[in-house]
């Protein structure tokens, strides 16, 4: 499998270089908007460090099987675009995805293999799962939803957050979600309260609460490390490679019901 990652000089970015390089994965190219920022222990001396308005040519010419993108969402949609026009595989965990930025990924999706997931840890994969049948089995339980990330991370609530309330709303219709409280705030019996916390350089945490009258049922996961999420990216892109075009789930890569 001949990896291309972009975002090579951010800190995703730079973990799945070094998750590459400890599982012996041959990365053929690293991208950056700001190639002289890439972190010369991150790379092999045979890796290419090129620049993403460079990119299409340069999946074509490396003959990259699977890009792996954990960048922004403004690029993704150049990215996807890229990768049909070479003929590559994408795996992203971009997050933030705007309704253009989705739509982008289905058109690709029509030419090569697409995975997008919000999160490549498989904890949160079952977490997720989890949710979904504890807010179906406790349906007049109170659910509330906090997580916390890194004081740089640009999108409220996370995408992880966010899949977690789409599994609540699978589970029991579409809820109300109240973006947290402030003031005379009264609960009402249909809302799922979402709080997003934005500190230090926190990995990542997610804790769903399910409060009835005389118990409560949480269920968290916590990162200790973005490896997690890195080593997931690149057993989805080794799970991609040589597929047929279409959208696929991460959770099809761990054999987990979605």
């Amino acid at each position: 499998m001949r990896l291309a990652v972009t975002g090579a000089s951010g800190r995703m970015g730079g973990e799945v270089l070094a998750a590459a390089a400890d599982r012996a994965e041959s990365v053929v190219l690293a991208v950056s908007s700001d190639p002289e920022a890439v972190d010369p222990v991150t790379v092999d001396v045979d890796t290419a460090v090129v620049h993403d308005a460079d990119l299409a040519d340069a999946l074509a010419a490396h003959e990259v099987d699977v890009l792996v993108d954990f960048t922004a969402p403004a690029a993704l949609a150049d990215y996807a675009a890229a990768c049909v026009d070479a003929g590559v595989a994408l795996v992203t965990g971009t997050t933030g995805l705007t309704d253009d930025g989705r739509a982008a990924l289905a058109d690709a999706a029509d030419s090569v293999p697409v995975l997008h997931a919000p999160n490549f840890s498989k904890g949160v994969a079952v977490l997720t799962q989890l949710v979904g049948d504890a807010a179906a089995a406790l349906a007049d339980y109170d659910v509330e939803l906090v997580e916390a990330h890194h004081d740089g991370k640009t999108d409220a609530p996370s995408g992880t957050a966010l899949s977690l309330l789409d599994a609540v709303d699978e589970a029991r219709g579409e809820s109300p979600r109240v973006h947290g409280r402030e003031g005379e705030a009264p609960r009402s019996e249909e809302e799922v309260g979402v709080h997003a916390v934005r500190a230090g350089d926190v990995t990542g945490m997610h804790e769903v609460w399910l409060a009835g009258g005389r118990e409560e049922l949480r269920l968290t996961h916590r990162a200790e490390s973005r490896r997690v999420f890195a080593e997931g990216a690149l057993d989805a892109a080794a799970w991609l490679a040589g597929r047929d075009a279409g959208q696929y789930e991460f959770e099809a890569v761990l054999e987990v019901d979605a």
